[in-house]
């Protein structure tokens, strides 16, 4: 029996892959007209589909069948990280968010942040990647990076958590803790957004602000956590809290 192959084409019932998934096709797969593969629009729905013409950076194909799939969770998460100097940790991060589950990935600039800016179109290419090697039928929605101040200060109909490593007493919860991230969710379906910062951690100022707009302070481990172990940990927590 075959392996299924899996592609990506956010227009999919046009019947022809992008130029790069076509080159995979065809280049490394060799794919050759009457195989058969599987496609996904991103948005839920897996196409399958028999190769008509697959020639250099041209893979066309009729589809046969279309199914439609509901996300395998009932809340959304949104992690808002500083990029890391090392921007392999980044891209780590980014790779194993996709294969648990993320909807939405968004980029900080924060007052200690030692990277500025992220290569989206490199972030994009990683996430498709990643989506296909774990069957995803879901493409999360990525947002280039903005200032922490922008952030926070953007309204949100969100459970809004920032993960810090103060212990002082005016950066805590109103009761005085830091609830671990598990714990602090509430047990329903509404969109939950963590911020993570970066390697220096958020400054005081910054905590500040975030609580001012609503922002509960989290613990997420009795450990001090590297910037992308922290937002994966943290995406993780989220994925666990139960929901009624």
């Amino acid at each position: 029996m075959k392996e299924t192959r899996y592609f990506y084409s956010p227009m999919a019932e046009q019947g022809c892959l992008p130029p790069e998934e076509a080159a995979h096709a065809t280049k490394v797969l060799r794919l050759t007209q009457g195989d058969q593969i599987i496609v996904t629009d991103g948005m839920g729905n897996l196409y399958d589909c028999t190769v008509t013409l697959a020639k250099g950076n041209t893979c066309q194909y009729d589809i046969i069948g279309k199914n439609k799939t509901e996300k395998p969770w009932k809340r959304a998460v949104h992690i808002a990280v500083a990029p890391t100097k090392n921007i392999d940790r980044t891209e780590w991060f980014v790779e194993k968010a996709v294969e648990i589950g993320v909807d939405t990935i968004s980029f900080l600039d924060c007052k200690f942040s030692l990277r500025k800016t992220v290569k989206m179109q490199r972030i994009e290419k990683i996430v498709v990647a990643a989506a296909k090697q774990s069957h995803k039928t879901f493409m999360p929605t990525l947002q280039d990076v903005v200032s922490f101040k922008q952030f926070v200060t953007t309204p949100s109909d969100t459970h809004k958590f920032i993960a810090h490593c103060y212990d002082d007493s005016e950066l805590l919860g109103p009761d005085g803790i830091k609830p671990f991230l598990l714990n602090a969710v509430p047990r329903d379906e509404k969109t939950v957004t963590i911020l993570i910062g970066p390697e220096g951690d958020f400054s005081v100022d910054e905590v500040k602000l975030a609580m001012q707009n609503g922002y509960t302070p989290v613990s997420l481990s009795t450990s001090r956590l590297r910037t992308e172990t922290a937002a994966l940990v943290a995406l993780h927590l989220a994925r666990l809290s139960p929901t009624d």
